[in-house]
């Protein structure tokens, strides 16, 4: 593992139904320490959760419409830009101080889909007006809220939670359940195609087989793909010719040793809500089961090993680490990423 964050990217920071008006939350993001809020008007801000007069973390002020108020001595700063426009203890006359020489970092933050994005800049910065846009699933309209949503901490470093993301083969070994599958089942080969595209990889879509009830909800031909894009974004889209189900889960580093994992679920089948609670003990489940084999394997990781990867299996694996190296060296070069993956058929048993 390189240990290296990912710049100039957007990183799934929290629900959005889980920032009230006029709450804070404070988080760390790839080890910097930020307050994650919602304003009056309803729109959201990130700035770095640390006063730069006496140093105490900005989230146990108070937001006032859209300033941020220290707690300690009163600094107001403006939640948009991060600006200080306000020192109560400066006297009226006092023009030595400059307040606007005063700033907070500020993180381009965007709520898209009833997600709360933040975008994480690196030592050359992306200007606001050319950031790229926020990873978007397909089918939904950018106010789109889903209906299921789980975040669950992993302590792990990033790169093993996106190892586990994309892994092919443990499915048959991790989420087993003697409603779901036993590991007495008989594994069988699978073989998909997959191809590049920006900045990641995608599973090329395939037909679903029509004699699973479950799909019969999404009408005639239904199919699905799955697609990753750096830093850790995985898509599931499955589609009918009536209804759409896509699953959208980002792997996002808190620092080099803990990571949150956020899974949602949006569709556009009207039944499925009548299952919400079940849907979401499904989901819990399902997260709890990766995150306990993440805890058992840190601790092998202890003793820093050889990390073995083999094909077919671990190929997608390979390639995020082609990707995130690829990314870092253009980043460095001040050029366009040039994806390394290349169209290829991947075989395993499961």
């Amino acid at each position: 593992m390189d240990n290296q964050f990912l710049r100039n990217c957007w990183y799934l920071a929290q629900s959005g139904a889980d920032l009230k008006s006029g709450q804070m939350v404070a988080k760390t993001l790839l080890s910097e320490p930020v307050v994650i809020g919602r304003r009056d008007d309803g729109g959201v801000f990130c700035l770095r959760n640390i006063c730069p007069h006496r140093g105490i973390p900005l989230h146990y002020g108070n937001l006032q419409g859209c300033e941020l108020q220290c707690c300690y001595h009163g600094w107001k700063f403006d939640t948009r830009n991060g600006h200080c426009v306000d020192i109560p203890s400066r006297p009226p006359d006092d023009t030595a101080l400059k307040l606007e020489a005063i700033k907070v970092r500020s993180y381009p933050c965007r709520e898209v889909q009833g997600n709360v994005w933040v975008f994480m800049r690196g030592e050359a910065p992306v200007e606001d007006g050319a950031l790229p846009e926020v990873p978007l699933i397909p089918d939904f309209a950018a106010d789109a809220r889903p209906q299921v949503s789980e975040t669950m901490h992993f302590p792990c470093n990033v790169d093993h939670a996106v190892m586990g993301l994309m892994d092919p083969a443990h499915a048959s070994y991790v989420h087993t359940s003697w409603w779901w599958r036993t590991r007495n089942l008989r594994l069988r080969e699978v073989k998909k195609d997959y191809e590049p595209v920006p900045n990641g990889f995608r599973m090329v879509r395939y037909d679903l087989r029509q004699s699973a009830k479950p799909y019969r909800l999404l009408g005639k031909n239904v199919s699905t793909e799955i697609s990753f894009q750096l830093p850790g974004v995985r898509i599931e889209h499955i589609k009918g010719d009536a209804h759409t189900v896509v699953s959208l889960t980002c792997c996002t580093p808190l620092n080099a040793k803990e990571s949150e994992v956020h899974q949602f679920l949006y569709w556009t089948v009207p039944v499925l809500s009548l299952f919400k609670p079940v849907t979401r003990m499904l989901l819990h489940k399902f997260l709890k089961q990766d995150r306990a084999v993440v805890v058992m394997q840190e601790e092998g990781l202890h003793y820093n090993p050889p990390i073995m990867f083999i094909n077919d299996t671990d190929t997608q694996a390979k390639w995020y680490f082609s990707l995130k190296r690829e990314w870092e060296k253009s980043q460095q070069e001040k050029r366009p990423f040039n994806n390394p993956v290349k169209a290829r058929t991947l075989r395993w048993m499961s």
